[in-house]
């Protein structure tokens, strides 16, 4: 049984771009619909490289140009999170394999999904890394989540109401 609020967390490596990024668009669109208290996300890295930071400004300023503003400071997936979370997304499969390595009983693999399984108008089935490109790849990558994010807010609706069942 799904229980509410449901939990979304998003993972990729320092969480300073992409997750923060998929975290912020996916709030821009519950709070689109009113749907703050049956959804809630969060973000993640599985590095430590960025605790505490913002995210990256080159990311902030592609958002901005689609009215988002990206929120949130970098934190470091735990453990815990396993639990804490209803669906864990992973940009690539190197985050997904980094995270499953703390999962030593292999108890939740099947709450940690890819975050392109949820495209529908692309193709990629990883999420790509901008940070060490130009402004195209923070564009794209802003274009890319918020296709998968309109996907996964589908997919997780129809999971409430399936549950409500």
């Amino acid at each position: 049984m799904t229980s509410l609020p449901y939990k979304l967390l998003f993972v990729c490596l320092g969480n300073i771009c992409r997750s923060p990024s998929a975290e912020n668009i996916m709030n821009h669109l519950i709070q689109q619909r009113g749907l703050q208290k049956q959804i809630i996300c969060d973000s993640a890295g599985t590095s430590s490289y960025h605790i505490g930071s913002p995210p990256d400004r080159r990311m902030s300023a592609a958002a901005a140009q689609r009215g988002i503003l990206l929120k949130g400071q970098a934190r470091q997936f735990e453990p815990h999170d396993f639990e804490a979370f209803d669906l864990i997304l992973a940009m690539d499969q190197d985050n997904r394999n980094n995270m499953l390595r703390l999962d030593r009983e292999q108890r939740y693999a099947s709450k940690v999904k890819l975050m392109c399984e949820f495209c529908r108008t692309h193709s990629d089935r990883e999420v790509p890394d901008p940070y060490y490109g130009g402004e195209a790849g923070f564009n794209y990558v802003i274009d890319l989540l918020t296709d998968a994010c309109e996907g996964l807010l589908d997919s997780v609706l129809q999971e409430i109401q399936f549950a409500k069942k």
